[in-house]
Formats: structure tokens, sequence, C-alpha cells
């Protein structure tokens, strides 16, 4: 009778200490501003929404084949380097990475990867040599004009990227996040959070170099991005197999799955 005495009491004083533990917290439910959140920490965007300008960036190779852009690309992204190629005015492919506060930084960076043997010649890009700040400095020329310019250059090459949207097949925030940086603005990398940081914009309103963001997979999560230039179309890369390529916005997928407009300029 004792023996079960006590087992009772320890039975009611286990039971006391649980009821004055506190009680299990459900898993916090994921931030949607989160990558927008982490583009700010990243300096990639202020916090009020606007694209900051590009600083020194480091340049390398000119290539007559896709293929070896892309594999520079890769190997520098093994190493941790942000590193993206394009398609320049010469029909070659360069490499550019880095954005650095002064020249010595980039130069640093370069000389280092070049002691590597990872680079071979480099080229330091200056934040003056953008679109963005000779336009600003000059108050001559058109932004818009410069970054249609720029995607247009990737018409029909099959862009290969490795970047956040990978599982979508060609990573079409890659394209406009390539666009933006060559003309000195830092578009951030993730689709959605290119699509947080810009600022609405109305379909019918649509100009020149602003975004359009589609959820291709249903619902209303962002998972396609292009670039508007006029007239209803836009240019954008498309899944795996398929080159980059102009689209219209009435067409019936697109129209279904339009999520909505993007300016940041």
């Amino acid at each position: 009778m004792h023996r079960y005495v006590s087992r009772l009491c320890c039975g009611i004083l286990l039971s006391l200490l649980l009821s004055c533990a506190p009680p299990s917290q459900p898993p916090a439910p994921a931030d949607p501003n989160a990558d927008l959140i982490a583009e700010i920490l990243k300096g990639t965007v202020s916090p009020t929404g606007s694209l900051t300008k590009m600083g020194f960036s480091i340049q390398v190779g000119a290539f007559s084949q896709l293929n070896n852009a892309v594999r520079l690309e890769q190997s520098l992204a093994q190493r941790g380097v942000d590193a993206y190629y394009f398609r320049h005015q010469s029909g070659l492919y360069k490499v550019r990475f880095g954005n650095h506060t002064s020249y010595q930084q980039a130069q640093s960076e370069a000389k280092q990867l070049q002691g590597q043997g990872v680079i071979e010649r480099f080229f330091i890009v200056i934040p003056e040599n953008y679109a963005a700040a000779r336009i600003q400095r000059s108050g001559q020329g058109d932004l818009r004009t410069e970054l249609v310019s720029t995607v247009e250059r990737f018409i029909g090459v099959p862009y290969r990227w490795g970047g956040e949207d990978r599982n979508n097949g060609f990573d079409c925030s890659g394209l406009t996040m390539v666009s933006y940086r060559l003309n000195g603005l830092n578009l951030p990398r993730n689709s959605r959070a290119q699509f947080k940081t810009g600022r609405y914009v109305a379909k019918k309103n649509l100009e020149k170099g602003d975004l359009v963001f589609f959820a291709t997979k249903g619902g209303k999560r962002v998972t396609h991005v292009g670039m508007y230039i006029g007239r209803g179309k836009f240019i954008h890369a498309p899944r795996t197999g398929k080159t980059v390529r102009v689209a219209k916005l009435s067409n019936s997928f697109f129209k279904k799955t339009y999520v909505g407009g993007r300016s940041y300029l």
C-alpha cells in the first residue's frame, strides 16, 4: 500500500511539473518578405525599395563560344563568386563579377583569382562607365532604351544560368538581373525579390524596361519574369531547351498567369 501511494504521489508531482512548463510554440510562419529582407541586408536594395547603384566590378574573358563563358562563370560560382556572363555589343561573351566600393578592392579580388589561375587578364569597370551614371551625369540619353537594347542582345541565345530559379529551367530572373546590372542598377537575383522591390505599374501603363511577372505554376506565387519592351511585348528566358525570345502579354498562357508589372526607374 505504501509503495502504491508513493508511486501515486510521484505521478501527481510529475503532472504538476509538466503543467507548469510553457506550452510548445508552433513554428513561426515563413516571412513573405524574406527574399526582400535578404536583399536589403546584402545591400542590393535600399529599405525604401529603390535599387542601389553598381560599384566597381571585374570583367574577364572575350569568348566567341557561349560554353566557354558558361564554364568560367561556373568556375567562379564554385568559389563563391557572384559571377554572370553576358553577350557584349561585339557579339562576344564576357563575364563580370564583384560589386566593390573602391577600385583597390576590386583589383585585389581580381589579382587573387588571377594568382590562383582562375582568371587571366581582367578589366575593372568603374561606376561612371555605367549607362545609369552616364545619363544622370550628362542629362542625355534614355535608360529605358539602354535596358531594352541590353536584353535584346540575348535573343536567340540558349541562356543557361545557375541562379536562384534554376529549378524552373532557364533562370529568367538572371536575364533581367544581368540586363539591369550591366546598366549600373543592382537588381536582385531572385524573381520574387525583384517583384517585391519594384514599384507597382498597371498593365496599361507599362513602359520599356519595366519588368512583368507571372505565376506559371498556378496561384499567385511569382515564378517567372521578363522585361517589357513596348507594344504589349516582353523578352524572357523560357524553360530548358528554349532560347531567349520575344513574347506577347496577350498570349493566352501569359494572360492567365500574369501577376503584375514593376518599375525601378
